[in-house]
């Protein structure tokens, strides 16, 4: 087979659902709270995995990481702050967060600010963590350049070690960001790619939702 024509070929016409303005909450959070939980309950291998873009000296950079919590103030997920994309939130916190959930045929798109969270509330979710991810934590020294020959197994022994018989401490350069949220589009697919699109937008503290062309 031939991918480069194959590719091109591609076709999927969207028919699950529909997304109605009189049936949207007015609170965009809400909102992706009904969808998440539709999510959760679908055939979704992980429901809560989400794409963070950030921006970095002009260069745009884009990963899958995983939703930890959301509320009213924002979306919660962890990181190495020493990695590629915490050093871009701490150099430039304007990021979007993007949730696709193919089987339902519906994405969410999210723009807003990251600041940490507290160091209260990144212990706290640190101590619920497996004890091998919280080793691996130590670790990782995410996104720099490590020798060909480096044995992490061998890394992962010796922090086994260090910490038998005790509870494994948070590092200082693990933590979680808050994104609080501006802007939220929910789309859902539609036949002849009649997408149905709503944007709420967060202007004077008050979420107005309007309609986009698909």
């Amino acid at each position: 087979m031939n991918h480069k024509e194959s590719i091109a070929n591609f076709r999927k016409d969207y028919q699950k659902s529909a997304l109605q303005h009189d049936l949207l909450d007015e609170n965009p959070i809400k909102q992706f709270e009904n969808w998440f939980n539709q999510a959760v309950n679908a055939p979704i291998l992980e429901p809560n995995a989400m794409i963070l873009a950030t921006v970095l000296n002009g260069q745009p950079s884009s990963r899958v990481v995983l939703l930890k919590g959301f509320s009213n103030q924002g979306f919660v997920f962890y990181t190495n702050y020493q990695s590629h994309k915490g050093q871009s939130i701490l150099n430039n916190n304007k990021v979007a967060l993007l949730f696709f959930w193919d089987v339902l045929e519906r994405q969410v798109r999210i723009e807003g600010q990251a600041i940490k969270v507290s160091s209260e509330q990144s212990d706290e979710y640190f101590a619920k963590r497996p004890r091998g991810s919280q080793i691996g934590a130590w670790i990782s020294q995410q996104s720099s350049t490590i020798d060909l020959n480096t044995n992490l197994v061998e890394e992962k022994k010796q922090f086994e070690a260090k910490f038998e018989g005790k509870t494994v401490p948070r590092p200082p350069h693990w933590g979680g960001f808050l994104v609080k949220p501006n802007l939220f589009e929910f789309w859902q697919g539609r036949s002849s790619r009649l997408h149905d699109r709503f944007q709420y937008q967060l202007t004077e503290n008050k979420w107005v939702i309007s309609r986009l062309s698909p």
